[in-house]
């Protein structure tokens, strides 16, 4: 094997990771910034339409040959990702981005912590049991007092289709080479996906605000993250990539401070820390695969 060129080896795997996390967030925060304009289910659709056209036109997934179970396998693997996104772009709506993503992250952790046998993991899950408890309470009204009760769900369901949408990769990575699972489960999420979106505001897809950021946020959230992390991946060992991966919520957290102007109290803060914490500690002790790519398509 050829020796890694010192040019390639100045640029460190944990920036693509870096880089990932922040596209995606900064994505996140950008969708987020219109909501006013056009209704979530619908900058969930227009985010699908342009990962699916833009991986079903780069990979181009063999299709012919397939068993029902390879169908079935992508279809479970569909919907835990159509799940993830458009229950996580509710609960933004609702609460703060940080806030939401810190809940969703609840998903992986639990898979992290349950791939592991060791009993110091309970510290893990107790870390991260404060946090969700303390962000329960930094609204200063009593539990949740300080947050849309309805955001907060939609920010669980979030996390279930996140951990659903680990656990059924490894399956249909199996049956789908490459990212042919991800470029198919994208164009069915895009299919069952465009019946609602334009029923709750397809007159949006007039604006050209709307399209113009809605394709920025498909990049943003999709592409340029999968492509930075599947290079680090090559470099990285899984529990080093999900240790990195832990401080999403801090990158959620900075891009709404930045681009929205959402501000989380000092106790928000500490319980999102917390959270990192757990993840960090539960990725670093748990079997491979750890946490997944921070692409939601």
């Amino acid at each position: 094997m050829p020796e890694e060129s010192p040019a390639r080896r100045i640029v460190s795997p944990v920036w693509f990771v870096f880089g990932g996390i922040a596209s995606v967030q900064v994505g996140a925060a950008l969708a987020k910034n219109i909501f006013g304009l056009v209704d979530p289910t619908t900058m969930v659709w227009i985010r699908l339409v342009t990962s699916a056209v833009l991986l079903a036109a780069v990979v181009r997934p063999r299709l012919r040959g397939r068993s029902r179970t390879d169908w079935a396998v992508v279809g479970v693997y569909a919907l835990s990702l159509v799940t993830m996104n458009w229950a996580i772009y509710q609960a933004m709506a609702r609460i703060p981005l940080g806030v939401a993503v810190t809940i969703e992250f609840l998903g992986p952790l639990t898979v992290a912590v349950l791939g592991s046998r060791k009993l110091r993991d309970l510290v893990w899950v107790g870390l991260a049991a404060a946090g969700i408890v303390l962000l329960g309470f930094s609204g200063g009204a009593g539990a949740w007092g300080g947050l849309d009760p309805v955001g907060v769900i939609f920010a669980g369901v979030a996390a279930l289709g996140w951990a659903g949408y680990i656990l059924i990769g490894g399956p249909t990575g199996r049956r789908w080479e490459g990212v042919s699972s991800l470029a198919v489960a994208s164009v069915m999420g895009a299919l069952v996906m465009a019946g609602p979106a334009l029923a709750v505001s397809g007159e949006a897809l007039l604006n050209p605000v709307v399209l113009g950021i809605g394709l920025l946020v498909g990049v943003l959230s999709s592409v340029i993250p999968y492509s930075l992390e599947m290079v680090a991946l090559r470099r990285l060992r899984p529990s080093t990539f999900g240790i990195l991966m832990s401080v999403e919520p801090a990158a959620a957290a900075a891009a709404a401070a930045l681009i929205l102007a959402e501000w989380l109290t000092p106790l928000q803060i500490a319980a999102m820390m917390l959270v990192v914490a757990a993840s960090a500690g539960a990725a670093r002790s748990s079997r491979p695969p750890t946490l997944p790519t921070t692409v939601e398509p």
